[in-house]
């Protein structure tokens, strides 16, 4: 089994719903989240998952010099960023693909797959 990284973009900008266009959208899109997260758990796909906050948020620190530099904000000045994300144990990248795209249609958002790195 290899672990994969599934990862949530959406836009930087998000309105009082998130990224959805409506109360009853969004609460449809964590209830269908819901269930798609007790499937990887029912099937034994869940590793670890997460939403984030928005990339506003974030720190960034720099500590390739001789001092850490820290910085507010996102790291890169994009229109889109990861909102959420699945970690998954998958026998091989069809099944990853597969699941990311459940998990896209749940969570209504574009979903990358990357396997991780020496985990195979």
């Amino acid at each position: 089994m290899t672990h994969y990284l599934l990862a949530v973009h959406g836009p930087v900008e998000r309105n009082e719903f998130g990224n959805y266009g409506s109360r009853e959208e969004m609460e449809q899109a964590f209830a269908d989240t819901g269930a798609f997260n007790e499937k990887l758990h029912a099937e034994g796909y869940w590793v670890f998952a997460g939403g984030l906050l928005p990339a506003s948020s974030a720190t960034v620190v720099d500590g390739t010099g001789d001092t850490p530099l820290i910085t507010d904000g996102p790291y890169l000045e994009t229109k889109e960023v990861i909102g959420g994300f699945w970690v998954i144990d998958a026998p091989d990248l069809d099944v990853a693909i597969r699941l990311a795209a459940e998990g896209s249609k749940a969570c209504r958002g574009k979903v990358e797959v990357r396997p991780f790195e020496g985990l195979a």
